[in-house]
């Protein structure tokens, strides 16, 4: 696969992922709501899982460095979403829910790094 190619495969990859995020956080949105942002927070933590499997697949050669790239910038970069946990930081704390904000902030830093660590282990 060309390098155009392979772009444009990430880009959709990215389509996609970003396409399902949308769904998922419509589903959790409808079933839970609470002050924390759980939609976000949930999809976060299934993305960075979901990374460090394909990160170890990666490591171990069982996918080539173009799967990795459609999967793990791809897909994964499309689904989870940084910049909304940012938004809803600032969002709780203009709501004075400072300690809502802080915790989400402190669990958004913590939880996606321990759970590609946790994806990383389990596929290895």
């Amino acid at each position: 696969m060309n390098d155009i190619a392979l772009a444009l495969a990430v880009c959709a990859c990215g389509g996609i992922g970003s396409v399902f995020r949308y769904l998922v956080d419509g589903v959790i949105k409808s079933r839970w709501m609470t002050v924390f942002p759980v939609a976000t927070f949930s999809i976060n933590i299934t993305a960075g899982l979901a990374t460090g499997i394909v990160a170890a697949l990666y490591a171990s050669q069982t996918v080539s460095s173009p799967v990795h790239l459609l999967l793990a910038t791809g897909l994964l970069g499309g689904f989870s979403t940084f910049s909304t946990a940012i938004n809803e930081m600032v969002s709780l704390s203009r709501q004075k829910k400072i300690a809502a904000a802080s915790f989400y902030a402190f669990a958004t830093m913590i939880a996606p790094v321990a759970t590609v660590s946790l994806g990383y282990f389990i596929a290895r």
